[in-house]
């Protein structure tokens, strides 16, 4: 992905870059792989805020993705790559030999005419989809179910890829992109190669409006606030936070402190945790 960058026209584009779209060749999606998107403004049923930092930005339909990739040994041509407002990784429509149209993660160095299949006898070509249990020991791949036959769950952000470095049993060992190293049954379907649009972690915003337009609210300092508002506010003007270590807004240890909940069903399948 080649990124844009801006003189210092205006103060909004003075350290501002965007994606320059080259591989983008579709703007419009396929209306009937598109639905409605509800925005819910991080509020639950009765309109109380419980995530805060969300609301505004711009109308949204959602792209079907196909995370199953579930149509067996039929292959499909790719025939667009398109952005998608609903993640930071793009997407590509598939056009299958039976007439069906699907959209699916657009991986790194696919180009429009490649053919891509899904199926026990793939081969290991980029972008086709196949059990763990056909692959190579250190396959690089990326949307992967952790759950036979549930869909891909894992690794779909832009840029993202996992590698299979053992097998052993009914089992897979995968360094994800985290660092964590995990078991998963080898009958789970994964993709291979990498996830496309390795650069967007390199753009810069430019202004605070771009991120309005994401549906990101301002967030405020809890060093700012009253004592009754947060942990961290109070005091005669600028003053540290007058705690040990940093506390969320209902108190609990921030920055830094692990959150995972103890005794999950997944511990025993985590070899090793992730990194920070």
């Amino acid at each position: 992905m080649a990124i844009r960058l801006y003189r210092a026209y205006t103060p909004g584009t003075r350290n501002r870059s965007v994606p320059k779209f080259d591989e983008i060749v579709r703007s419009e999606p396929r209306k009937k792989l598109t639905y409605g998107k509800h925005i819910k403004q991080g509020r639950n049923n009765r309109g109380t805020i419980t995530s805060r930092h969300r609301g505004g930005g711009h109308k949204r339909l959602y792209r079907i993705i196909d995370f199953r990739r579930n149509k067996k040994d039929i292959p499909g041509k790719i025939g667009t790559i398109e952005y998608d407002p609903n993640r930071n990784a793009y997407i590509c429509i598939t056009n299958y030999e039976d007439g069906q149209k699907k959209y699916i993660l657009c991986p790194r160095g696919i180009e429009i005419g490649d053919t891509v299949i899904s199926g026990p006898t793939s081969p290991i070509s980029m972008g086709n989809s196949l059990p763990l249990t056909n692959m190579p020991l250190g396959t690089a791949i990326h949307n992967i179910e952790l759950t036979p036959g549930k869909g891909g769950q894992s690794v779909r952000a832009a840029g993202t890829v996992a590698k299979i470095i053992a097998k052993e049993g009914q089992l897979v060992t995968l360094r994800l992109p985290s660092g964590e190293i995990r078991l998963i049954p080898q009958k789970c379907l994964a993709t291979i190669g990498q996830v496309g649009n390795v650069d967007v972690n390199n753009l810069r915003i430019g202004k605070a409006g771009s991120k309005r337009w994401l549906g990101k609210r301002p967030k405020v300092r809890g060093v700012t606030m009253n004592p009754i508002d947060h942990p961290h506010g109070g005091g005669e003007g600028r003053v540290s936070i007058g705690r040990k270590k940093p506390l969320t807004p209902w108190g609990h240890p921030a920055l830094g402190k692990r959150s995972r909940k103890t005794h999950k069903y997944s511990d025993i399948l985590v070899l090793r945790r992730r990194m920070g």
